[in-house]
């Protein structure tokens, strides 16, 4: 498998620009799963559903099936949370996995930016930055730069510069 990552502050278009850049990379026949940084208090069940009730009664896991999806909750009750190399070993195999967020981790990235934002750049600060996508040009730098609306050449750095995983 090949990694990438898209770093950027909340509110940047991640999300957004990985809605769009997995439809271009599956139109050139690139089978693309994601792993997604969440905050802290995040919760994909709902109380009243019985998944919620196990998990609440005090089961570590819930593996929910049906004919369409499943999925498997792990509870951490106190644990660390799993570093980005473990939670990538949880994957099946595909061409390609996209990160998003995890700006801390060494992995390769691409910055996401938006001016209306008013957040500092990344990219300085961090040498996984290996690209940029935003709505403004950056500051004069070594990386290159793309408009976030400019989802084929966003497509083709990330082919260009996404590393193996090894193990």
């Amino acid at each position: 498998m090949r990694l990438i990552g898209l770093a950027g502050w909340s509110g940047s278009g991640k999300t957004t620009l990985l809605s769009r850049l997995i439809p271009e990379l599956a139109a050139r026949g690139v089978a693309v799963s994601t792993v997604k940084h969440a905050h802290h208090h995040f919760d994909v069940d709902r109380p009243g559903k019985d998944s919620f009730v196990h998990r609440e009664s005090g089961a570590r896991q819930v593996l929910v099936s049906s004919a369409r999806r499943w999925a498997l909750m792990t509870e951490l009750r106190g644990a660390a949370e799993p570093p980005l190399t473990e939670l990538l070993a949880r994957l099946d195999a595909v061409d390609l996995v996209i990160v998003e967020g995890f700006k801390r981790d060494p992995h390769p990235k691409i910055e996401v930016f938006r001016d209306a934002n008013a957040k500092p750049w990344l990219h300085p600060e961090d040498p996984a930055i290996i690209g940029i996508a935003a709505d403004v040009a950056p500051p004069a730098g070594r990386l290159p730069h793309l408009h976030l609306d400019d989802v084929a050449g966003i497509a083709d750095l990330v082919l260009a510069r996404a590393v193996t995983l090894r193990g």
